[in-house]
C-alpha cells in the first residue's frame, strides 16, 4: 500500500489522513491509579484517581492537545472499576470502539482490572509506585482474538503504537504484539515501540536481558523506536545504562549500532533526565531519522510537579510532529515541551494545549497569561 497512497517523511511512508479513519491506533493496558497527592501511600486517608498508562497515554495525548483521530486496543473486565476506567478515558477523548469488556466472576480470580498507587515524591525523597496488575484481561490476550486487518486495512490507520510495558504482561503478550505488527506493516501503517523497561514487570520473568530479547525479536518490524541501546542490547554492559547526560557523541555511536542490527527502523528517540532531586530534572532529548542525529531544546532544572508520564507525552509530541510532516527538529522540540507540561500538572496524561506547546518551543516564560 506504497507508492501514490502514500507521502513519505523522515523515511516514514505515511498513508493520507483523507484515506483513514484514524491518525493512531495504540494497543495496551489501562490502569486505575490512586493518587495520596502530597501525602504518602501508607499514611493517607484519601486518594484522587486517574487513569493511565503507557501506550494510552500516548494515545490521549495526540487527542486531546494535538487534535488527532486516536483510539486504544485495550480489555477491561466488567465491573464497577472497569466501568470507571471507561468513563475516565471517555473524558480523555479517545475512541474506545476497540475497548473489550470481558465478565467479571465477582472477586477477580479469573480477570480483574489493573491498579496501582503513586506517591510523587519531594526533595530528595524520590517517587514511589506500588503495582497491582496481575490477573488484568489484557494479559491475557491472546493472538487471534483482534481483528487488525479490519483495523488497520477496513477502517484505516495511519500510525500503530505500542510498547515494552504491553509486551511485558505475559508470555503470550509478545506474540499479540508481534501479530498487531506483522498487520500493519501489510496495510502500510507505520509502527512505533517504547520500549519502556519495567524492572517490577520482569522481576521473575527473566530480567532485564527477557526484556532485551523481546523488544530483539519486535525490533524488526519497528519503524519508529523509542528507547536506547540498553533496551536491545544482547547483554547487561556500562552502555544499557544509555548515554550520559545530554552527550551527543554517545547516542550517535548507540544509533549506528542499533541501525547496522536493524535497517528497518528510521526513526530512534530517547530523553534524556539528570534529576537533582525529586523536583528538580535536567530534561532534553535526541532523535535521530534519515542519518541525522539532532538535540532538541533543553530545559535546566526543570520543576517536576508529577514526573509520570513525561515520556509519553514526548512520544505523542515527536509522533504528532512526524505525522503533519513538520521535520526531526520541529518534532523533538514539541515532544520535549510537551512532555515539560505535562510533568507539571498531576496524573499520567498531558493537560496542555498545542498553542502551550508551541509558546514553551519558542522559549515563552512562565509569566502569567491574561
Amino acid at each position: 500500500m506504497k507508492g501514490a497512497s502514500t507521502t513519505e517523511f523522515a523515511g516514514l511512508h505515511l498513508r493520507p489522513r483523507s484515506q483513514c479513519h484514524w491518525d493512531l491506533i495504540s494497543m495496551g493496558e489501562v490502569m486505575l491509579r490512586f493518587d495520596p497527592g502530597d501525602e504518602r501511600i501508607t499514611t493517607t486517608r484519601h486518594f484522587r484517581v486517574w487513569e493511565g498508562g503507557g501506550e494510552y497515554n500516548v494515545a490521549r495525548g495526540l487527542r486531546r492537545c494535538f487534535g488527532q483521530r486516536t483510539s486504544i486496543v485495550t480489555t477491561l473486565a466488567d465491573n464497577p472499576v472497569g466501568r470507571l476506567l471507561e468513563d475516565l478515558m471517555l473524558q480523555g477523548g479517545i475512541d474506545l470502539s476497540h475497548l473489550r469488556w470481558v465478565e467479571y466472576d465477582g472477586i477477580g480470580r479469573e480477570s480483574r482490572n489493573g491498579i496501582y498507587f503513586l506517591e510523587r515524591g519531594f526533595g530528595n525523597r524520590g517517587a514511589l509506585g506500588m503495582m497491582d496488575r496481575s490477573h488484568t484481561p489484557i494479559s491475557q490476550l491472546k493472538p487471534g482474538q483482534i481483528d487488525w486487518d479490519q483495523i488497520f486495512g477496513e477502517e484505516g490507520t495511519r500510525w500503530f503504537h505500542t510498547g515494552g510495558v504491553m509486551s511485558a504482561l505475559s508470555p503470550d503478550a509478545p506474540a499479540v504484539v508481534q501479530e498487531a505488527m506483522l498487520s500493519a506493516r501489510r496495510h502500510g501503517v507505520v509502527v512505533s515501540y517504547d520500549c519502556n523497561y519495567r524492572p517490577s514487570l520482569w522481576k521473575n520473568a527473566g530480567g532485564r536481558q527477557a526484556a532485551c530479547n523481546v523488544n530483539r525479536t519486535l525490533a524488526p518490524y519497528v519503524d519508529v523506536l523509542f528507547g536506547h541501546e540498553g533496551d536491545i542490547a544482547a547483554s547487561q554492559s556500562a552502555a544499557s545504562q544509555g548515554p550520559p547526560w545530554h552527550n551527543l557523541d554517545s547516542y550517535t555511536t548507540m544509533v549506528e549500532r542499533v541501525c547496522a542490527e536493524f535497517p528497518d527502523i528510521k526513526v530512534i528517540a530517547t530523553t534524556t533526565r539528570r534529576p537533582k532531586t525529586a523536583n528538580r530534572n535536567d530534561w532534553a532529548a535526541f532523535a535521530y531519522a534519515e542519518g541525522q542525529v539532532v538535540s532538541s531544546i533543553e530545559f535546566q532544572d526543570l520543576e517536576i510537579f508529577d514526573r509520570v508520564g513525561g515520556g509519553d507525552s514526548f512520544a505523542a509530541g515527536l509522533i504528532y510532529g512526524l505525522l503533519e510532516g513538520k521535520g526531526i527538529q520541529w518534532s523533538i522540540d514539541c515532544g520535549v515541551a510537551h512532555g515539560a507540561l505535562a510533568m507539571t500538572t498531576p496524573g499520567d496524561s498531558s493537560m496542555a494545549t498545542l498553542p502551550e506547546v508551541e509558546r514553551l518551543m519558542q522559549g515563552g516564560s512562565a509569566a502569567v497569561q491574561r
